[in-house]
C-alpha cells in the first residue's frame, strides 16, 4: 500500500544551498512529515549509517564533491536495497539515464524543474512506497 506523503522522511542530498532550499520548499508544501539534508554523497552515507530506519525516500543530486549521487546510490543499493531512490540531474542523456536506471535508480528529474513537474514525479514515486 502506497504511504501517504505526511507520513514520510526524505533524506535529501545536495551541495548547493539554494537547490536544497529549492526542493525542501516544495517538499513542505506537498506535506513531507520530515526533511533530513546532507550536502554530498559522503555525509549521506554516514547520515544513513546512523538513521537509516528514519529514511523512507532519498533525492539526491548526481554532480556533487566526496561522492557523487551515482557513487551514492550504489553504496544505498547494498544496505537498502529497496530504498525509493530519486535522481535530480542536468545529466538527461540516454547513456547517464540507462546508467541510473541500471544502478536501481526509482526516478529521475532533470534540472532546470517547475515544482508542479516535481510533484508529479513525487507522486509516481510514492505510488511504489
Amino acid at each position: 500500500m502506497a504511504k501517504s506523503i505526511d507520513d514520510i522522511n526524505v533524506l535529501l542530498v545536495d551541495d548547493v544551498s539554494q537547490a536544497r532550499r529549492f526542493v525542501e520548499v516544495i517538499l513542505s508544501g506537498m506535506g513531507v512529515n520530515q526533511v533530513f539534508t546532507a550536502n554530498d554523497g559522503r555525509s549521506a552515507l554516514d547520515f544513513l549509517g546512523v538513521e537509516i530506519d528514519m529514511v523512507d525516500l532519498i533525492i539526491c543530486d548526481w554532480q556533487m564533491p566526496r561522492m557523487s549521487g551515482l557513487e551514492l546510490l550504489k553504496q544505498v543499493r547494498v544496505i537498502a536495497p529497496d530504498m525509493p531512490f530519486m535522481m535530480v540531474t542536468g545529466r538527461s542523456d540516454i547513456k547517464s539515464v540507462t546508467e541510473a536506471r541500471d544502478l536501481g535508480v526509482n526516478a529521475y528529474i532533470a534540472k532546470p524543474f517547475s515544482p508542479q513537474d516535481f510533484e508529479k514525479k513525487m507522486k509516481t514515486l510514492l505510488r511504489y512506497m
